[in-house]
């Protein structure tokens, strides 16, 4: 899926050797930034230990329980088929706009068709902007008639979430889609013709295949509230944000079809009233420095090892290579390799903010990843 910080690069690119090293050390293993989930359920489908996810975003927590929860590979065609089609029998019912073209004037229809869907928590909130009304209500309608047990319906709701982020009409992530302009209605028209049932199946059938060695557990916490549950012999695993933007701002889609709804929405970019985003003080550049200190002394103070992740540089949230490197140093031993990755600038325009306007949305950069071992 798009997410940006992703570390499933980075997993072929040096870090799996690195836990291929760490992790056979360890008693269990805790992502405390889980995000995508591609360490997590990395190590839960390799080895034979738990692993525990956390983050801020139920979304994630979804995409780590959808894998980690289960020990056994799911069958697509014992489920997805019946599935489907419930759904369809309420998108039938509907009588759903084409935008198979799209122009500003079937665009501003979509939109006002799609507004007045108060039963479709998607459609209204999204449907017209980051996807089309017919992806819209697809999605509305899968998240209705998910399966009724477990591990299926997180296994299902997991394959949805992957599924809106492969066609959200957004470069990227979810902070503000695309308009029907002349430069961008082409990038709206291939987006919004996309089929998400078809990447609802594909993602249903991927994930279906992995299951952990041993059960872990996904959950909605906060990095260092979870770090207290550490115990001695546990790996933790740290990939902290690096954006002064609060991510809750670039995956508020996703968070809305993990959560069911969303409230009302407002903004080009559609977000939900700030106070339903969660805050974290990663994002703040006065609060980040605290918070990493105060998060790696409670590793420590639980005699846990960790593994420790943050691009080499000066980042927009106040924390860089060298204030990580402090940070970790006080608290631990602290063994250091790099790799070689590419970082997303959020957009770099998208906010109005002065310290990101012009940038390119990727950049090439360093990536520390620091071993950290109790002193």
């Amino acid at each position: 899926m798009k997410y940006m910080g992703s570390k499933r690069a980075m997993l072929g690119n040096g870090l799996g050797e690195l836990l291929g090293r760490e992790v056979p050390k360890s008693r269990r293993f805790i992502d405390l930034f889980a995000g995508s989930a591609a360490v997590s359920v990395h190590v839960a489908c390799r080895f034979n230990i738990p692993s525990l996810a956390f983050d801020l975003q139920a979304y994630s927590a979804v995409l780590a329980g959808a894998v980690i929860h289960r020990q056994e590979a799911l069958d697509p065609n014992a489920f997805f088929p019946a599935w489907k089609r419930r759904a369809e029998s309420l998108v039938k019912r509907l009588g759903v706009p084409d935008t198979t073209k799209v122009t500003i004037a079937s665009v501003s229809a979509c939109r006002k068709w799609c507004s007045a869907q108060s039963e479709l928590p998607i459609t209204k909130a999204y449907g017209g902007h980051y996807f089309s009304a017919k992806q819209a209500v697809w999605i509305d309608a899968l998240c209705a008639k998910l399966p009724e047990r477990e591990p299926s319906r997180t296994v299902a709701l997991a394959a949805v979430i992957h599924a809106a982020s492969q066609c959200a009409a957004a470069p990227g992530h979810t902070a503000q889609p695309f308009q029907p302009t002349k430069t961008s209605k082409r990038y709206l028209a291939e987006a919004w013709n996309r089929d998400i049932v078809q990447k609802t199946h594909n993602a249903f059938e991927s994930i279906g295949i992995l299951c952990a060695q041993q059960q872990g557990r996904a959950e909605v916490a906060d990095a260092n509230e979870a770090a207290t549950r550490l115990e001695e012999g546990d790996l933790a695993f740290i990939d902290p944000p690096y954006s002064g933007v609060h991510y809750s701002r670039f995956y508020h889609v996703l968070e809305t079809i993990a959560q069911g709804s969303c409230g009302e929405v407002s903004g080009i970019g559609r977000y939900p009233a700030p106070e339903l985003r969660p805050r974290s003080k990663y994002s703040v550049g006065s609060e980040s420095p605290g918070a990493l200190d105060n998060l790696l002394e409670t590793v420590a103070s639980r005699s846990a090892r960790a593994i420790l992740t943050f691009p080499d540089h000066e980042c927009s949230n106040g924390l860089s290579g060298t204030t990580v490197r402090e940070i970790a140093s006080k608290h631990f031993h602290v063994g250091e390799t790099q790799v070689s990755s590419r970082f997303s600038t959020l957009g770099g325009t998208g906010d109005g903010r002065a310290d990101e306007g012009g940038r390119a949305a990727r950049q090439h950069a360093k990536e520390m990843m620091l071993v950290l071992n109790p002193k």
